[in-house]
């Protein structure tokens, strides 16, 4: 042990100092400070900063990445097998650019029905008829019917949610259904299709036929670019959807349930036919190019005639259902002969033009129109010899309120007994919101026997 003897404070001092030599077996504590709760605090911000930096470097890098292949995909098709690009415009062009013709297996397809789709719902009553090449349509007796035969009627439909049947008495239905034909399911026949499982009947010995509703398609919310429009929320029209290539908005379309979209032809020409190009963006009152469902099918009415706009109808398959919520739900189809007459009003939605050779909206809009009378739309001094049997006329002859440009595709609809139904598509018009050139759209009625034989024949 070592001890000090204490002597007078001014001779403890040597002239000159030695260092002191630590003795064997022993270590000096090293010579730091120890650390204080600022220093502490300060080396946590660095790890912080660090940490922060790091995720918004890699933040960067993957939104660049994401633009990249955004700008790639729209100019250019990857062909997978041998490993390169090729322009777009020559894939789904009929000529095999890549190795298996992988650029020509992914592409728009047409379908020309040549056939009757055998069930149907008529009148607003939404009675149910069936159809043989001997009979023609004949409305279904109430006899015998039960409760499975109502949901494999609903089933042959379509989209199907709690199918719900009721009973209308023959002497109420409308003048050309009041005289039938009729017929009526044969008992124990259950699982067979409704237009197999069914015998003709004179009249219907229940004295009523069956009405059917199929689902809880078509409840949006309230009841105007569109041009001369106001805005809209999606969760009032949740049908409402964006179609996008290459990450731009380029037409409107309805889902007409969880899988399938309904909207233009006119859509997919040029090189807008490869399938991968395309999103189905559901949900969104403003416009949004992040997420969307991908397509596995796009399928253009084999009629369609791009000279003169008629059958510009089309559909598209989702790869997988969306689900059904507040802001995806989808409008319903109507039924054959339902009604309308002139003057109807019916509402037209999308993020189209808000004037003639303007921008797209970024919020959906919606807006009002009334049904044009065919006469008034097919004369001289509108469109003339131009309109159709598969069209529809709604708007304005004074202009003002029209749908436009990036509208195409969307829905016209009409609300009828708290359901709202896809009256028509938006197709063509000579400008926007002009003079005595109201809006075209193709005419979902009479488009049923497609629609419904496109989804029968694509499950």
């Amino acid at each position: 042990m070592w001890t000090t003897v204490q002597t007078p404070e001014e001779s403890s001092r040597p002239l000159n100092p030695r260092p002191a030599v630590p003795r064997p077996g022993r270590h000096r504590k090293p010579m730091t400070a120890p650390k204080t709760p600022k220093a502490k605090t300060c080396n946590w911000k660095k790890v912080l900063l660090t940490i922060l930096t790091v995720v918004v470097l890699l933040a960067i890098l993957v939104t660049a990445g994401y633009f990249i292949k955004v700008l790639i995909d729209s100019k250019y098709f990857f062909c997978k097998r041998s490993v390169k690009f090729i322009p777009i415009d020559q894939a789904c062009d009929g000529k095999d650019d890549c190795a298996g013709g992988e650029d020509e297996i992914t592409c728009v397809s047409s379908f020309t029905v040549n056939t009757t789709f055998p069930v149907r719902l008529t009148s607003s009553r939404h009675v149910l008829q069936v159809h043989s090449p001997v009979s023609g349509w004949r409305s279904v007796c109430s006899d015998d019917w039960t409760t499975q035969h109502t949901e494999t009627a609903c089933k042959q439909l379509g989209y199907t949610n709690q199918p719900q049947s009721t009973n209308v008495r023959v002497d109420a239905l409308v003048s050309f259904l009041k005289t039938g034909p009729f017929t009526a399911v044969r008992p124990g026949a259950t699982g067979t299709p409704i237009h197999q499982a069914t015998i003709d009947r004179s009249v219907c010995r229940s004295g009523s036929v069956i009405s059917l509703s199929c689902s809880d398609c078509g409840h949006g919310g309230s009841q105007e670019r569109i041009v001369g429009g106001s805005d809209a929320l999606i969760e009032d029209w949740p049908w409402q959807v964006s179609l996008q290539q290459g990450g731009q908005h380029t037409c409107g379309g309805s889902l007409v349930s969880p899988r399938w979209v309904v909207t233009a032809a006119h859509c997919f020409t040029d090189s807008k036919k490869e399938l991968s190009r395309w999103r189905v963006v559901s949900g969104r009152t403003h416009m949004s190019t992040l997420g969307g469902s991908h397509v596995d099918r796009i399928i253009v009415n084999g009629d369609y005639d791009p000279a003169k706009n008629d059958y510009d109808i089309a559909m598209m398959r989702l790869s997988s259902p969306i689900t059904v919520g507040e802001g995806h739900k989808p409008v319903c189809l109507p039924p054959k002969a339902f009604g309308l007459a002139a003057g109807d009003m019916m509402t037209v939605t999308g993020w189209g033009y808000l004037e003639e050779d303007g921008k797209v909206s970024p919020s959906l809009q919606k807006a009002q129109i009334p049904l044009i009378d065919r006469s008034v739309c097919s004369s001289p001094r509108v469109y003339g010899s131009s309109v159709t049997q598969n069209m529809i006329c709604a708007g304005f002859l004074e202009g003002k309120v029209d749908a436009c440009q990036g509208d195409s595709g969307g829905p016209l609809v009409h609300l009828s007994s708290s359901q709202w139904r896809l009256i028509g598509v938006v197709s063509w018009g000579v400008g926007c919101a002009r003079e005595s050139r109201p809006g075209v759209y193709c005419y979902v009625e009479e488009m049923l026997n497609w629609i419904r034989t496109v989804v029968e024949k694509n499950p």
